[in-house]
């Protein structure tokens, strides 16, 4: 089950093998069906969600009811509303599954404690929300 966010981990750091086992014990596995929330608008994002299977859409909904997609979470992608979830404030985005999907979440408190223990995550989460911000304009994102 945790094969595909170690490798997802290792395309920006190296893990020892005891920290990649610590890693995966702080983990929750979560089920969504499809049309489920993970976070609504107004509720705190109490994770941070990595997609193992299924595809989730992060999207606002405007003055008049219309609903405006910010982004798409593939398999192998992190998904949730990332300002909420470390600041622990009210979403300000709702994010729901567009069909079944699987995730493996992980809380602030345990975030916090994977920063104490193994020091190199603080690099691997600043670079996997930056990555997609700083590749050249050359085609689809890698997954």
């Amino acid at each position: 089950m945790y094969d595909a966010i170690l490798a997802h981990v290792g395309q920006f750091i190296s893990l020892e093998p005891a920290e990649a086992d610590y890693f995966t014990t702080l983990l929750r596995y979560r089920m969504l069906r499809k049309r489920q929330y993970l976070v609504q608008s107004g509720d705190v994002c109490k994770f941070d969600s990595f997609v193992l299977k299924g595809c989730l859409r992060t999207y606002f909904v405007d003055e008049r009811g219309g609903e405006h997609v910010v982004q798409f979470a593939v398999e192998n992608w992190w998904t949730g509303d990332l300002y909420s979830f470390l600041t622990q404030s009210p979403a300000a985005y709702n994010t729901d599954a567009l069909e079944d999907s699987e995730l493996l979440q992980i809380d602030q408190a345990a975030l916090d404690e994977l920063y104490q223990r193994v020091p190199k995550f603080e690099r691997f989460f600043v670079f996997s929300v930056n990555a997609p911000l700083s590749l050249p304009n050359s085609g689809p994102l890698p997954l």
